[in-house]
Formats: C-alpha cells, structure tokens, sequence
C-alpha cells in the first residue's frame, strides 16, 4: 500500500474516532446539525381552521394531530405569521356556485384551472375561525385569503390569477425575512402554493412535512412535492429542529 493511501485511511479512522469518543449531544450535532430559526426566518402557519378539521365541510384527513405540535414548533420563531381561508358566500370555488357540479370536479375559469370544493371558511362563519386549541400568542400578523369573490387563493402570497399580492411578501421583506417555513393545511394545496410563491419572490422555502396533512385528491400531492423539489422547496421533519 502507498504511503499516501495510508496516511489517508489513518485520517479518516481517526476522524472516525474523535467523533465517536464526543459526548451524546455533540456527536449528534457533529453527525447533523439541528434547525435553529433566527430573525431572518418566519414560520407560516397555513389556514388551521375548523372547516379543514374533522367534522368541517372540507375536513382534512386527521388534521387536528397538528395543532398541537404546531404550537410546539411556533415557540421557536420570532416572526409567525397565521392565514385563513376567508370566501365570501357563493364564491366561484364552490361547487354550489356552478350548476351540476359536485366538490372535486374541475372547471375552467379565466385564471386556469379550478378544483370545486364543498362550501367552506365562509367569512363570519364559525367555520372559518382559527382551530380550537391553536395557540401562537405571539403570532405578528393574520393574512386573510380568499375574500375575491372571483378568484381563488391557495396562496398565502399571491391570489389564484397570479398577478393579485396579498402583502405578506412585503411585510416579510419590511422584516427583514428570508426565509420562510410552512406548516398546516392542506399540503398539497395551500402550503404548496404557498411555498412555490414564496420561491417566486426569492424567499427561501422549507415545508415541515409531519406538521402538515394533504387532502390528496387526482394525485394531487405527489404532484405538489414534485413541484415543490423542482423550485427548491426544502422538505424537513419537525426532528430536526433544536
């Protein structure tokens, strides 16, 4: 064997050593560091509403295992920022505004596609408020989406049409922000898009994948995390924060 060959692999076994003779909680963080949010990140917690929790008209699979670790988690973050879905009665995503059309079915309308839901976060509703047992005292900000009776808002940045802000990029960016991470409901719909948008207006962007729950409808969210890899969304695990 070379000489340089050996003095390699002796490298690396000693490197290999020092690491294991480390105390518990440094060879933990010497093996993978842990997320530790500063001032610069922002936590969005996305629409935790009754209306997506069970027993809600667009209940979300077990979506109420995420209240309370997303309390958990908002104790982290100095900057969070809660949104709600907020229609309007007759809105033009109901499936009850469009004749002989049921929840789930899709129509075209002038911004693109739209999937048809049952009636939901209808503003003034008890529906609409903020999930039983959410708890974020120190929350900075409610963004309210959804309240153009004519276009969509899965975002919590940008409406449906693409073009309309809701703001919360500029209160952000007026914060010094950038980097946001998502948690809530649903995963492949409004934590999605509004991850995609955050990627857009040049925030970095991170889904904690356990503090959210995806409806899943026509293959919908396999379709958002390939969406979201292909824009640089990252996917953590609330593990791997400190």
């Amino acid at each position: 064997m070379a000489m340089t060959n050996r003095r390699s692999l002796l490298g690396a076994f000693g490197a290999l050593a020092a690491a294991a003779a480390l105390p518990g909680p440094v060879r933990t963080a010497f093996a993978q560091a842990k997320l530790k949010p500063g001032p610069k990140d922002a936590l969005l917690v996305v629409d935790i509403q009754k209306c997506f929790l069970p027993g809600g008209s667009l209940a979300v699979g077990k979506g109420d295992e995420i209240v309370q670790p997303v309390n958990e988690m908002a104790k982290r973050f100095q900057i969070v920022i809660l949104t709600q879905d907020w229609h309007t009665p007759g809105h033009i995503s109901f499936a009850s505004s469009h004749a002989g059309k049921k929840p789930f079915e899709t129509v075209q309308l002038p911004y693109g596609t739209q999937v048809l839901w049952p009636d939901h976060c209808v503003q003034g509703t008890e529906g609409a408020d903020i999930a039983p047992g959410l708890a974020i005292p120190h929350a900075n900000l409610v963004i309210r989406k959804g309240h153009n009776a004519k276009v969509d808002s899965y975002s919590t940045f940008i409406e449906a049409d693409g073009k309309t802000k809701t703001g919360l990029d500029g209160y952000l960016k007026s914060r010094g922000v950038t980097s946001v991470y998502l948690c809530g409901l649903a995963t492949d719909f409004c934590v999605a898009w509004s991850a995609l948008d955050a990627r857009k207006l040049g925030f970095s962007a991170t889904v904690i994948e356990d503090l959210c729950r995806g409806i899943d409808t026509q293959g919908s969210l396999a379709k958002a995390w390939a969406a979201m890899k292909t824009a640089g969304v990252k996917r953590v695990q609330s593990s791997d924060f400190a």
